[in-house]
Parts: structure tokens; C-alpha cells; sequence
């Protein structure tokens, strides 16, 4: 039995946090598998000691739609044994937001879900977005697979997931349909590993407003997650926010995973 650390990270602009010592962190952070999102790159605008980090193997999910927009990478020790791009519907595909990794004895899903808009004008897409979303994860089930899904949620689940619930019913990311299909997957089973271990912790958040300097008051929202399938939680030891690595608006979160 093996013990793999798996981290993702929205890191808003992967040329940005690599200026501000990416490597350097991945080097002594060294996680098995980091999930990465809102990369706002193609491959090929990366230099090569990024792009395919010694020691790793990396693949990288650029959007089509628009250039430096949204974004998906997977560095990993472990060569996935298979990888696909998007979840096979061409209306959520120009994004880059999806990375699915096949490995020996788990999927992993990572994925950058849409946000809804401040106009909230986004949040049909987004809707729709995670329902084909669930449906992939649901087939991967079906066929045997024990799947783990992690990223950018863009939605705070429960009260106790963002410092001021009360002044924001009505914003993105707090909605009470968005909140509806996280109570509707773990109605399902789905397991937040972060709340599996850590039901009643506050002020637990991965993502702060910058212009408010909300992160030095711990003014957050909790939008990234690791969500296993039922089966598979059994084998996870731990999970955990990382709030004190800087050089984006988020922070990583993750798991530990016996394999």
C-alpha cells in the first residue's frame, strides 16, 4: 500500500504564479499528483522547464473559445495510463476545463467549473455544465471506475463554507441552485473529503477577493474541493487547505490517497 498526496490549485494564470516561484514550491511541496486550474495558457506558451516539469509528467488543456482564458494541467509523478480532454460535449469542450487521467487504481477528474457571472448571465451554462458533468462522473462509476474529482467548484456548499453567508444569497457562487447540485451529489453519495473529516471547522476558505485585501481577515469562500466517490473515501487518510501558499487568489487544497 502507497500513499499519494494530491494538491489542486487554481493558480489564476499559470505564467503568473510560475514569476512568483512556482517551481520552486512544486519542488518542495513535491505532491504526487497537482491538479491545476484557470491556467490561462496553451502548452506551447510555456517555457519547457514549466511546461514539463523534471521529475513529472504534465499535460495541459488549453481553451479554444478564447486565448488566456480559463485552462486546465495535470503534472503528475505517475504517467496516467490514459488521458482525455473535456467531458464529450463540444458546448463545455472550448473551455479547456476538464482533464481526465486514468490511473492504475483511480480516475481523477479535474476540473475549473464555470463561474456564473456577476450578472449572474453565466449561470444557465454553469448549470448545465455541472450537470453534464455529473453524468460523465456517473458513467466513469458505472463502468467500474473509482473515480476522485477535484478543482474549482465555484460554489460554496453550506453556510459554514464563506465568512459572510448572510449578504450573499444573491451572488454567484452562493445561489441557492447552485448549492441545490452540491446537495444533490452528496445526496447521491459523493463525499466531500474536506467536511468527511472536518464536519464543523470554520473559517476554513481556498479563495479570497483581492482588491479587499480580504485575505489578511480570512474573508474567504471555500470553492475548491476533492470529492471522492462513495467506495473510494474509505482509502483517503486526510484532507486539508493549504492557505498559507501565496502567489494567487486561491489556495491549494488536498488530499491523501492509499493506492
Amino acid at each position: 500500500m502507497t500513499e499519494l498526496t494530491l494538491l489542486s490549485w487554481n493558480v489564476n494564470g499559470i505564467r503568473a504564479v510560475h514569476r512568483k516561484g512556482f517551481l520552486d514550491w512544486l519542488g518542495e511541496a513535491a505532491p504526487d499528483i497537482l491538479c491545476l486550474q484557470e491556467t490561462k495558457a496553451e502548452a506551447e506558451q510555456l517555457p519547457w522547464e514549466l511546461r514539463q516539469p523534471e521529475g513529472y509528467h504534465a499535460v495541459w488543456n488549453g481553451s479554444r473559445r478564447k486565448k488566456g482564458y480559463s485552462g486546465t494541467g495535470l503534472i503528475s509523478r505517475l504517467e496516467p495510463e490514459d488521458v482525455q480532454f473535456g467531458l464529450g460535449v463540444e458546448e463545455f469542450d472550448q473551455e479547456g476545463r476538464t482533464i481526465i487521467a486514468h490511473y492504475p487504481d483511480f480516475t481523477l477528474i479535474n476540473c475549473y467549473f464555470p463561474n456564473g457571472g456577476r450578472d449572474h448571465s453565466r449561470v444557465p451554462f454553469k448549470m448545465a455544465f455541472y450537470d453534464a458533468f455529473l453524468a460523465l462522473c456517473e458513467e466513469l462509476r458505472a463502468a467500474g471506475r473509482a473515480v476522485i474529482f477535484c478543482g474549482d467548484v465555484n460554489t460554496a456548499h453550506n453556510e459554514i463554507d464563506l465568512a459572510n453567508p448572510k449578504s450573499n444569497q444573491n451572488t454567484t457562487g452562493f445561489l441557492p441552485e447552485e448549492r441545490a447540485w452540491l446537495d444533490r451529489i452528496t445526496a447521491d453519495g459523493w463525499v466531500d473529503a474536506f467536511r468527511y473529516f472536518y464536519p464543523d471547522l470554520a473559517g476554513q476558505y481556498s479563495w479570497w477577493s483581492m482588491p479587499t485585501k480580504a485575505r489578511e481577515r480570512n474573508v474567504g469562500w471555500r470553492l475548491d474541493y476533492f470529492f471522492t466517490a462513495p467506495e473510494v473515501i474509505g482509502r483517503v487518510d486526510d484532507a486539508f487547505i493549504l492557505p498559507d501558499v501565496m502567489g494567487s487568489d486561491h489556495c491549494p487544497v488536498g488530499i491523501t490517497l492509499r493506492v
